[in-house]
């Protein structure tokens, strides 16, 4: 088991992208179709999908993005380092932190929602509030510094497996457990769900809601794990991208076939991890609201709305630019449409500046992002998904599969001429660009991999209903419930059954 940003990436500074792919050729087991996949940064089911990543890095060496992307790390070690993985202490901090979020979000248009910077709404957070860890706060304290320093690609899996779901216990031979402890760390075993880019990344920290956590000590854990940990596992779903490269051209699959974050069942099967990879186990307890409490909650929202907001710019110009060629546009509903698609994109926006430019004070001087904006961008986000999806198929309709099988078919001459004329684009759009426009907005909202991608931002942030209710628990914790029926009540105290109460208004 190796430490990369140690041997690869060099001392204190991010990896480049040719290190991150070098720093993937650990002999990590990770299995598809049946097989052990042997060099993954070279396998066609993940090779474009990491390439993505590596380019991702690469940014952050590059004079064009590096100034917006990295600021010097607060380690000691005097690099630099990608600015959301140092923690904020203003909101200009964050804003900063916004803009260097979203630069990254365009490099993949927004359909990469689990990048490098994704965990750092965790590991940003370990150094200030070391002393929320208790026994392991200087663990916390080497993470912080690890992570940022090299810019460590992290993953978590938090949720358990979907078994036995009717069992008020679960099915607890399956979740993540101690298995013994010795002097020298815990064996663990279990599996979890979904570990979606954990076949990309360096590392995983695994927990458990803390709920299912109280009535069991082997349960009470958590921790970091390397990806080639000796019996971590990884059981991944289909390949998009293997699929597209299989069966089309990047013409016709220009999303799938380079954005692919593949999703894992992630399995310990008796896994070693050193005291120094614990944050919190057993008679040490697991922090009750760790989500809140910890951080995390707020940097993933704070994370996941700007990249959401990328991805809304994106579609909304995608959509746009379909309804110009076939001459939708013209017509007052779609018009309508594309303007309700429109305030969903200003909405998100909205919440994540919000979440920048009104911080919520922290510990030691620190800021968190704006914490009701965040529960707002959870509780909204998935519904607007769906319906920004709906109003794409209605408008647009069966132009969206008006198209041919392949970009191959442009070579056969048989073919060719036929296309030219019979799926032309409007407003002088030739048939190539309409077919190539048509194409992506299908890999978009209309293929297997934009399925999953609705699955994925429908369930982002967990149970939908958890999500609502978190709500209405943090508006009762924060005083802001208070404040609104205080309102309510100051309007009642204005009059009773005779009159008015208030001599403001006359009775």
């Amino acid at each position: 088991m190796s430490k990369p940003e140690e041997h690869i990436a060099g001392s204190g500074r991010p990896f480049t992208g040719a290190e991150y792919l070098q720093s993937l050729r650990d002999g990590r087991a990770v299995y598809i179709y049946g097989e052990k996949v042997g060099d993954l940064a070279e396998h066609p089911a993940f090779h474009n999908s990491i390439r993505s990543i590596a380019r991702l890095y690469d940014a952050l060496h590059a004079p064009k993005t590096s100034e917006i992307l990295t600021c010097a790390a607060d380690t000691g070690a005097g690099g630099p380092t990608h600015r959301y993985f140092r923690v904020a202490r203003s909101a200009d901090d964050l804003c900063a932190q916004q803009q260097a979020i979203a630069e990254w979000a365009r490099m993949t248009y927004g359909w990469m929602g689990r990048t490098p910077d994704y965990k750092a709404s965790i590991m940003n957070t370990l150094g200030a509030n070391a002393a929320y860890y208790g026994a392991f706060a200087d663990n916390a304290r080497d993470w912080y510094r690890r992570s940022q320093d090299a810019v460590l690609f992290m993953n978590h899996a938090l949720a358990n497996p979907p078994v036995d779901r009717a069992n008020p216990g679960g099915a607890r031979d399956v979740y993540i457990h101690i298995e013994k402890e010795t002097d020298s760390g815990l064996i663990v075993s279990g599996a979890k769900v979904v570990a979606t880019s954990a076949a990309f990344t360096h590392y995983t920290f695994l927990n458990h809601h803390g709920a299912v956590a109280a009535s069991d000590r082997s349960l009470a854990v958590m921790f970091f794990t390397a990806m080639d940990a000796p019996g971590v596992k990884l059981f991944c779903r289909n390949s998009y991208e293997h699929q597209a490269k299989a069966t089309g051209t990047p013409f016709d699959f220009p999303l799938s076939s380079r954005f692919d974050e593949n999703d894992a069942i992630l399995v310990l099967d008796q896994v070693f991890v050193p005291w120094e990879n614990v944050l919190a186990h057993g008679a040490h307890g697991l922090p009750g609201n760790f989500p809140v409490d910890s951080g995390f909650l707020q940097g993933t929202s704070f994370h996941g709305c700007t990249r959401f907001a990328v991805k809304l710019d994106f579609l909304t110009g995608l959509l746009s630019k379909a309804l110009h060629v076939t001459s939708g546009d013209e017509f007052r509903g779609n018009q309508v449409m594309l303007g309700e698609v429109i305030a969903y994109r200003h909405l998100f926006w909205s919440l994540s500046n919000a979440m920048a430019t009104k911080p919520d004070p922290w510990v030691d001087g620190t800021m968190l992002p704006n914490l009701q904006a965040g529960l707002a961008y959870r509780a909204l986000a998935p519904d607007a998904y769906g319906r920004i999806k709906e109003i794409i198929h209605k408008i647009v309709a069966s132009a969206l599969i008006y198209l041919p099988s392949s970009s191959r078919d442009f070579d056969n001459p048989e073919i060719d001429p036929y296309l030219a004329r019979y799926v032309r684009g409007s407003n002088g759009i030739g048939y190539k660009e309409r077919i190539k426009i048509m194409k992506l907005l299908w890999d978009a909202v209309g293929s297997e991999f934009a399925g999953r991608h609705e699955l994925y931002e429908r369930n982002y942030a967990g149970n939908h209903e958890e999500i609502k209710l978190h709500l209405q628990a943090m508006a009762r914790a924060d005083g802001s419930m208070g404040d609104m029926t205080d309102l309510v009540d100051r309007c009642l105290a204005d009059y009773d059954e005779t009159g008015w109460v208030n001599p403001t208004w006359a009775s």
